[in-house]
């Protein structure tokens, strides 16, 4: 039976893009939701599931990083996905009659210039493939989706324009999550560890709780706080370093950082992706 790996949206969303450019050997399995994806790994509905976390333009994913730490499951994996926006028509349509666009508040921004230029409404959706898929059933000329080439594929749109996004480097990161961790591989570009933690309330608790990854040469990449269960005392952070855990100075700024928290979780370790060492996208 051949593995599956389930992603937020419909087929044609970016996240099945990523599906298919990280695992191509496994079946994309759609979810209505990052919920719904992540339930279908813990059942055993899917072996993978794609997450994305974070966009270079419009920033972290709403939400994400709350649900990942009470998942259950491990990051495995990341991929980087160029985000190209297209707008997508009927085939009958031109550029010059397109009214308005259809896409998710997350990709809206991302190519307000071009809508503003071409004075094209933006019109909120809750995933991209779905409005491809609403723009080809509902046949109007005027109206067009926000959307990957994959959903004008799939759909059978025309492309009117193509990479209308407003920066050329906007890009989406995905974390591949399974059931099991694994510790074992090593990546020719180096080793990530994602955790969450929280400090113990003692006096400058988060900075002497760093201080080991200074000392011991860690690189931190990503340090991040939010709320647990809505009380402003209760704050989580969520982290990424450089290394494995395994390395000697990782050991040691783990051992000092866990004298300083109450609660520390290991999310993943997993191989560093090597476009997130590229210097400009592509």
């Amino acid at each position: 039976m051949q593995q599956k790996i389930a992603f937020q949206g419909e087929l044609g969303a970016y996240g099945h893009e990523a599906c298919v450019t990280a695992r191509p050997d496994y079946t994309p399995l759609p979810c209505p939701t990052f919920e719904a994806a992540i339930d279908a790994v813990r059942k055993g509905d899917a072996d993978l599931g794609m997450i994305a976390v974070e966009n270079s333009t419009y920033g972290r994913v709403a939400d994400v990083h709350s649900l990942l730490p009470e998942s259950g499951l491990h990051i495995v994996d990341e991929t980087f996905v160029r985000v190209h926006v297209n707008l997508l028509g009927t085939s009958e349509a031109k550029l010059d009659d397109i009214k308005e666009a259809h896409g998710h508040p997350v990709i809206l921004p991302q190519c307000a210039r071009f809508l503003r230029d071409h004075k094209i409404r933006g019109r909120v959706s809750s995933d991209n493939a779905r409005a491809a898929r609403e723009v080809a059933a509902g046949g109007d000329p005027s109206v067009a989706a926000l959307a990957s080439e994959l959903a004008a594929e799939i759909y059978g749109l025309k492309v009117l324009a193509r990479h209308i996004e407003d920066h050329a480097r906007n890009t989406t990161r995905f974390l591949i999550m399974a059931s099991e961790p694994d510790y074992i591989r090593r990546g020719a570009s180096g080793m990530m560890t994602s955790f969450v933690f929280r400090v113990r309330n003692i006096p400058a608790a988060l900075y002497k709780a760093m201080g080991g990854f200074a000392t011991n040469s860690v690189n931190m990449t990503k340090l991040e706080s939010y709320m647990v269960g809505g009380e402003f005392t209760a704050t989580q952070f969520y982290a990424e370093i450089e290394g494995h855990p395994d390395d000697a100075n990782v050991q040691l700024a783990m051992e000092e950082l866990g004298y300083f928290t109450d609660h520390l979780h290991v999310m993943g370790v997993y191989p560093a992706a090597a476009r997130r060492h590229e210097k400009s996208g592509s």
